[in-house]
């Protein structure tokens, strides 16, 4: 039976939504000590830091990370004080990961100056992840990558590549737009990442699967060498209501280690599961962080 799937724009999405959270500009959400696994092929220690800034222009569907951001742009030099003061907090760790719920070359978002000077901040690093729509990939993000030391890494939304589903996530992106981005990006130097969502909206248990699959699948034949899957979540307003009406349900643990085993059996590059939000332990966390710590599938080849 095909999916009926109804139009979903920026007003339908705003006005599902529900109280944003009280944030204080003057720091970061938050910053945290977490352990992963580096294109070095150990276990290394990685900050990452959530600022506080303007919310991301772009309405996707299933996007909640607006719930800590601004209606406003913050002043220069707000975000370069947030990460050093963040920074501090912490003990030095090789890698860092910037992560501004939306896009690091979004100037209302991270003045270019701020870029610049987190770029000093972090001169001694290896290697340091920011967030990008792949639309803003571009000049700003070439030039960051010049100056800047350490290893740039851009973390971009492939979503899915399903071509029922992508058109209705309101993230004004094609494929060839991510394809086009990426390309750009590798030969300047500068490594890609792909968010990759299981199980979307208007999709079965099943087609969650195949399609996390298959997006892992795109995203390293065009040369991205890093994928996340995240369990596509309820919390945004838009998802609770597409709930209600059976068009939306979240995926199960066992489907997240499928296509996590299914990644890492290719061999083609990192495969991590996004377990943000994922408490408690039982022996599917233990197989998925187990998997997201060695880069070992769980089934043998």
């Amino acid at each position: 039976m095909p999916r009926l799937i109804v139009d979903i724009n920026d007003d339908a999405v705003l006005g599902a939504r529900g109280a944003r959270n009280a944030v204080d500009v003057s720091t970061a959400n938050a910053c945290f000590v977490e352990q992963e696994f580096s294109r070095n092929g150990i276990l290394e220690d990685c900050t990452t830091i959530l600022t506080t800034n303007k919310e991301c222009p772009f309405r996707c569907t299933m996007c909640d990370l607006w719930k800590n951001t601004t209606t406003e742009r913050v002043d220069a030099g707000t975000i370069t004080k947030q990460i050093g003061d963040a920074l501090e907090t912490v003990p030095f760790t090789p890698h860092v990961k910037i992560y501004n719920a939306g896009n690091f070359f979004d100037r209302q978002s991270i003045p270019k100056q701020d870029t610049f000077d987190i770029a000093d901040m972090l001169h001694d690093r290896e290697t340091l992840v920011v967030e990008s729509h792949p639309r803003l990939v571009g000049t700003p993000c070439f030039e960051f990558a010049e100056y800047l030391q350490p290893q740039l890494e851009v973390a971009m939304g492939l979503e899915t590549v399903d071509p029922v589903v992508l058109p209705k996530l309101n993230k004004r992106m094609t494929l060839d737009d991510f394809e086009r981005a990426t390309t750009s990006m590798l030969e300047h130097g500068i490594f890609v990442r792909a968010f990759i969502l299981l199980r979307t909206p208007w999709q079965t248990e099943e087609e969650g699967v195949h399609w996390a699959q298959a997006s892992i699948d795109f995203a390293f034949s065009i040369g991205v060498e890093c994928c996340v899957v995240i369990p596509t979540r309820s919390g945004n307003g838009m998802l609770e209501q597409l709930s209600l009406q059976g068009e939306f349900d979240q995926p199960s643990l066992g489907s997240l280690i499928e296509v996590i085993d299914y990644g890492l059996l290719r061999k083609r590059g990192r495969v991590f599961a996004d377990l943000w939000d994922i408490t408690g332990m039982n022996p599917e966390i233990e197989s998925l962080t187990t998997m997201n710590k060695t880069q070992e599938p769980l089934h043998a080849p």
